[in-house]
């Protein structure tokens, strides 16, 4: 009885192991999430979510880190883990990103579409931090970095910026109450938990270049990862994108 408890706890443990490390965009946090809680139940089997910046993946990937799926904010660092012989192919566009402007509760920022608001709370000196990702490495920081450059207030707000590592975390100070707002992804601003500590609006898609967010299956990746890859592409996982704010491939 005793060796075959031991056996089925050995047997439930290398299920667990095998489960295939998932690199994933860090807003894609709330989506993804659903969308694998729905590919467990429907498939009794599991992956493992790891979310940051797009940039910091692509580097971890390129130096052999054990990712098994990539999924970028940004399409560039898909292509040129392609051209470097790393991923299957070139890869799959899953979505097209969009950003909010955000304001938390408390904050004298007033969120509209044309940035007026944030105009005059820099006018008036009462944006003392403002929250984005780290524009080097993250595609929505970049985005958040062009929407403040189209509306000359990029120098102006440059030396109060706080830097998110990922556009999540970004998220996250800008909902902390210590910045007076912030730009991040229209994905996270759709989670009830984040939308409850503000104020946002979407903005403009012109404002900045397209996000445009490519999945690849690395090479060697295994028969739940490969599993996992194309569920992101059947109507459950594309309902689930649309519902958290994403344009669908086709349908932008």
């Amino acid at each position: 009885m005793l060796a075959a408890v031991a056996l089925g706890l050995v047997s439930s443990f290398s299920v667990r192991a095998e489960a295939p490390a998932i690199a994933a965009a860090a807003d894609l946090k709330f989506a993804l999430e659903e969308i694998a809680h729905r590919f467990r139940a429907d498939t009794r089997q599991d992956v493992k979510l790891v979310f940051g910046s797009s940039g910091n993946f692509y580097h971890q990937i390129e130096q052999g880190a054990p990712f098994q799926v990539y999924l970028s904010a940004d399409e560039e660092f898909i292509f040129k883990l392609a051209d470097a012989g790393m991923t299957v192919d070139r890869g799959t566009l899953y979505a097209v990103g969009r950003v909010v402007l955000f304001a938390p509760n408390g904050s004298s920022l007033k969120v509209d579409a044309a940035l007026a608001g944030l105009k005059a709370a820099v006018a008036d000196n009462r944006i003392q931090h403002f929250a984005i990702a780290n524009p080097e490495h993250a595609p929505y920081g970049r985005a958040a970095q062009q929407v403040l450059k189209s509306q000359g207030l990029w120098d102006a707000l440059q030396p109060k910026l706080v830097l998110g590592e990922s556009v999540s975390q970004a998220a996250q100070f800008a909902t902390s109450g210590s910045a007076q707002g912030g730009i991040f992804a229209y994905s996270l601003a759709l989670s009830p938990k984040i939308a409850a500590q503000g104020s946002y609006v979407l903005l403009p898609e012109e404002l900045h270049q397209p996000l445009r967010q490519r999945m690849a299956l690395i090479k060697g990746a295994n028969e739940t990862a490969q599993k996992f890859y194309r569920y992101l592409q059947q109507p459950v996982a594309r309902e689930i994108f649309k519902r958290y704010g994403f344009a669908l491939p086709g349908k932008q």
